[in-house]
């Protein structure tokens, strides 16, 4: 490239000095005079030494020299065989050619008398060997800094790999995307929220379960403040100070969580921190769940209970002798246990179904509320990805709340019907009891609101919705106050899966 440049440049000089000296007015006339090169040969010559050429040769159209750097060489024939151009054709052009002084780059124009007539020819000429001295000398103005710069750059680039080499604690980049890859993984399967901030309290990192605790405060949480995301944990000045926090207890979107903080040190200095969350309500949730099997039982041994106490009545009016008494106390009772359980174990093929409806019904009896199952009432085994905790969480919670509302009842009732026509499950609770108010009505499914006691109380219906949402069904209420409530669900008998 360097070559190109400096030949072209010195080409193209050779070429412009060639046409002023052929433009020079005493040139033109010196070609009409009987000894053109005693004119010629001087102002050539003057021009040579202006404009540091090699040579300046100007010869006629036979190419007998008329000006030459060695006047023994005028009125001899110029040497190239490249003057056609110039002197048939009165082209104008650089050319290269080996001369009488040897190789040579020139440049070559006609020479114009006054009537437009090519009279001669102009030859400037620069030996290759002194051009490529001056490429040469270029080169090395340019190496010698370029040598620099390039050993500046490798000692940098050395440098600044070791410096990246020391962040990045001597990992390979392959190594560091399997690093991130597996991270990414580890960080997906964990339960528990995960958050990553740095010294500022400024969120770096979390994984899936934090981002589900954090859902409906805002959008996005990458590089946001801590305290802003989370302000009910106060962590800007535990951060900074590098304080460890453990099993605290905090509420977060009405979730009971329990979270941990570790700060991360790099050399003394606190470079951040890690925060861990335990959403403390899915284990009430279970521990929920399970006082619902333990009431079951209870209600069947209060069941076992109260039937033994009637045998003792029964018994007593035996022995008394009141046997039509005996008999119509026998029949009502058999009439009772028939309908309810021909409908509980001929038309509903669910165990679990069935468990919960008879422990309700022995609760219901010994509340004194009359519990009735819908004699149109099926419902057949239900699908494999619907879990036994699933309906206890549901239809326990559902049937409570309905007992709850007629036991201050003086003809207190409830009344079940469960269905599988269609593509759903569907369950329809009802009482006659005082009802709820339309106000409340969207409210009744938050996290620690209810009707009665709020202190103990708000989190079975909560429950409810979100383990039917959980299974993609839905619930729906009506209500009148006086007349009473219905809860009617439904539930997908195929499992939908989620997108998004």
């Amino acid at each position: 490239m360097e070559i190109e440049t400096t030949e072209e440049e010195i080409g193209e000089q050779a070429l412009q000095t060639a046409k002023m000296v052929a433009n020079i007015p005493s040139i033109r006339e010196g070609f009409s005079t009987e000894s053109p090169e005693e004119t010629i040969q001087p102002i050539a010559e003057e021009m040579r030494e202006l404009t540091g050429a090699e040579f300046i040769v100007i010869g006629n159209m036979e190419g007998i020299r008329y000006s030459h750097p060695d006047q023994d060489k005028l009125g001899k024939n110029m040497v190239g065989g490249d003057n056609d151009a110039a002197l048939i054709h009165g082209e104008s052009y650089v050319s290269r050619a080996e001369g009488s002084l040897g190789p040579s780059l020139r440049g070559k124009t006609p020479v114009w008398n006054h009537e437009g007539e090519i009279v001669g020819i102009v030859s400037v000429g620069y030996m290759i060997k002194d051009i490529n001295a001056i490429i040469f000398d270029n080169i090395k103005k340019i190496l010698f800094p370029s040598i620099i710069v390039l050993f500046i750059g490798a000692v940098g680039g050395l440098l600044l790999t070791r410096n990246i080499r020391g962040q990045l604690m001597g990992f390979e980049p392959h190594k560091l995307t399997s690093l991130y890859r597996e991270r990414s993984a580890i960080l997906s399967a964990i339960h528990e929220g995960m958050i990553a901030v740095n010294a500022d309290g400024v969120i770096q990192l979390m994984n899936q379960s934090a981002e589900k605790l954090l859902d409906g405060k805002q959008k996005t949480f990458f590089n946001q403040p801590i305290s802003k995301v989370l302000p009910e944990l106060s962590l800007s000045s535990l951060i900074k100070n590098g304080q460890a926090c453990r099993n605290k207890q905090v509420e977060v979107n009405d979730r009971h969580i329990i979270f941990n903080m570790i700060p991360i040190y790099d050399q003394n200095q606190v470079k951040g921190a890690v925060l861990s969350f335990r959403d403390k309500t899915e284990l009430k949730e279970i521990i929920d769940t399970l006082g619902e099997v333990r009431s079951y039982s209870e209600e069947l041994r209060a069941q076992t209970h109260e039937y033994t106490n009637r045998l003792y009545v029964l018994s007593g009016m035996l022995q008394l002798g009141n046997f039509e008494e005996a008999i119509e106390l026998i029949q009502k009772e058999t009439q009772t246990i028939e309908t309810q359980n021909k409908i509980v174990y001929d038309q509903i093929s669910d165990k679990t179904v069935q468990a919960i409806l008879l422990g309700k019904i022995g609760k219901a009896s010994e509340l004194k509320i009359n519990f009735l199952i819908d004699d149109y009432s099926s419902l057949s085994e239900m699908a494999d990805y619907i879990e036994p905790t699933n309906l206890i969480t549901i239809l326990g919670n559902v049937i409570d709340n309905a007992l709850d509302a007629v036991r201050e009842q003086e003809n207190g009732t409830v009344q079940f019907f469960s269905t599988d026509i269609g593509h759903d499950y569907i369950f329809e609770v009802a009482d006659n009891g005082i009802g709820i108010d339309k106000k409340d009505i969207n409210r009744i499914f938050h996290r620690r609101f209810s009707t009665k006691d709020q202190t103990t109380r708000g989190y079975g219906l909560a429950m409810v919705k979100e383990t039917i949402e959980n299974l993609n069904g839905r619930i729906e209420v009506k209500s009148n106050l006086t007349e009473g409530t219905i809860f009617t669900i439904f539930i997908p008998k195929q499992q939908v899966k989620k997108t998004g």
